[in-house]
Parts: structure tokens; C-alpha cells; sequence
């Protein structure tokens, strides 16, 4: 019998994915915020520029996690993200 996967929603787009498929940013209950570990109030958020940008844009993770987000916490995620394609190679 196979596991079923934990399904989280992302903050912005509002999807449900695998878990393992976003980041999981935790504040933490003695104060401070975290990534992907801790105990504490969390939302997750998926793993791509359009989401990362709108949820700081809307402040997403803000209101979710109930408590100020750093423009350094969007940094150190903008650092986790692969890089983006250039811009002309779409398939065609």
C-alpha cells in the first residue's frame, strides 16, 4: 500500500500540492521566522518567481503567518530559487 502525499496550499496561487513541493516558512514561537523546520504557525508557498513575487507584492506570507515578513527572508527565497530561463527559448 502506498503512502498518499501530504497536500499543502501555496498562499498565492492557492493550489494544493504535494508538500514537498513548496517552501515552508514557520514563525516561530519564540519569535524570529524560519524555513522548511520549527515548530510554530507556517504557510507554504510554491517554489517559482510568480509566486514568490506576487506573495511579497500582496503580502501573502504576512497576513497568513500573522506577523511582519523582512525584505531579507524574500531575499534568502529569491536566493533558493532556480534560475530563470532566458526569455527567447520557448519551444516552439
Amino acid at each position: 500500500m502506498s503512502a498518499r502525499p501530504v497536500l499543502r496550499r501555496c498562499v498565492t496561487c492557492r493550489q494544493l500540492l504535494d508538500r514537498r513541493q513548496l517552501w515552508r516558512v514557520i514563525r516561530l514561537s519564540e519569535g524570529g521566522m524560519a524555513l522548511d523546520q520549527g515548530m510554530g504557525r507556517s504557510a507554504y508557498v510554491c517554489q517559482n518567481h510568480v509566486c514568490l513575487d506576487e506573495a511579497r507584492r500582496r503580502k501573502k506570507l504576512q497576513k497568513a503567518l500573522r506577523c511582519q515578513v523582512a525584505d531579507s527572508f524574500y531575499a534568502a527565497l529569491e536566493q533558493r530559487l532556480p534560475p530563470a530561463p532566458p526569455a527567447g527559448s520557448e519551444a516552439r
